[in-house]
């Protein structure tokens, strides 16, 4: 049974808990929470204990409690939530995973009827097939620009119809039509929609990437990084690589257009006088392939020998 008490002693409670959360809690997941009932929300927080508390409440009140509790502790992270509590939202605080509590929370959706006047969240397609229906119901189709025949009886949709796009509300024909039809096309739950990691806030989507990559994302970065640097010549620690292989290039340039050498060019210099070199350090890869053919000549010759021979004595392999 819930407190009974005046507004404001709720409000001094709410503020409390609140309070609480933050100061024991550093994760917190921000979540839309719109047309999720208190029976699916009651779900929720039983499937997420104990590592998560969820917390619903006004968005003015949880503003209010934040900043104050921010100016208290002096703590100014929590003030980056602020600008996250837009709209129907809830905070779910959390001490496991993030990435799989977000995937707890998406396994409590349930079902719902397209209600005239809801905006809806996904492109509704009515399937081909029977219906069920008795012919006098083909006016609620004619309306709606649906495709039909009259089989065995009964109403049938030839091809498949968006019925509803994305984003548009759903109307009263609409509607009627997909509860007729038994067809519950929507599906509601909490949705992650921002993340509050220790003062950071960030998309969900952070959690889908791997570590591939964010070992790519940094790579990209130090490239672009390298190559800023390189042409402003500027120096930072990702050119280094790069300017000490360039400056190694033009020494060995003037090496080989001048007199002067060092251990390194004197080889350069040696290929370059006499490049039949090259060819004596392929010719031993060369010579082992040419003298791996043989071998294998010999070993599939073999082969075929020995087949014949036991096709000769009535045992083949083949028969």
């Amino acid at each position: 049974m819930g407190f009974k008490g005046t507004k404001a002693e709720k409000k001094i409670l709410y503020d409390k808990k609140l309070v609480e959360l933050l100061d024991e809690y550093t994760q917190v997941l921000i979540c839309a929470a719109d047309n999720v009932g208190s029976k699916q929300l009651q779900g929720i927080r039983q499937g997420l204990r104990p590592d998560s508390v969820v917390l619903m409440g006004k968005n003015t009140m949880m503003k209010r409690s934040i900043r104050i509790h921010a100016e208290k502790t002096g703590n100014k992270d929590y003030e980056n939530l602020l600008p996250a509590l837009v709209g129907n939202v809830g905070l779910i605080f959390t001490k496991g995973d993030l990435k799989e509590v977000r995937e707890e929370i998406s396994k409590y959706k349930v079902g719902a009827p397209a209600r005239v006047g809801l905006v809806a969240p996904i492109d509704v397609v009515v399937p081909p097939g029977n219906t069920g229906l008795d012919p006098s119901q083909t006016s609620f189709f004619q309306v709606l620009n649906i495709p039909t025949k009259i089989n065995k009886g009964t109403v049938e949709i030839i091809a498949p119809v968006e019925l509803v796009h994305k984003g548009d509300k759903v109307g009263s024909s609409e509607a009627a039509l997909l509860a007729k039809l038994g067809i519950r096309p929507f599906s509601y739950g909490l949705i992650v929609v921002n993340i509050y990691d220790n003062g950071s806030v960030f998309a969900p989507q952070v959690l889908d990437m791997t570590e591939d990559d964010l070992l790519e994302k940094f790579a990209a970065g130090v490239s672009t990084v390298a190559a800023i640097s390189l042409a402003l010549n500027y120096p930072t620690l990702a050119a280094v690589p790069h300017s000490f292989v360039n400056a190694y290039k033009n020494l060995l340039a003037i090496a080989v257009e001048t007199e002067y050498s060092f251990p390194l060019a004197e080889k350069t210099k040696e290929y370059l006088k006499d490049p039949s070199k090259f060819a004596v350090a392929a010719a031993p890869a060369s010579s082992t392939e040419s003298a791996a053919a043989p071998e294998a000549a010999k070993v599939e010759e073999k082969v075929e020998e020995k087949e014949e021979s036991d096709d000769d004595m009535g045992f083949s392999l083949f028969d």
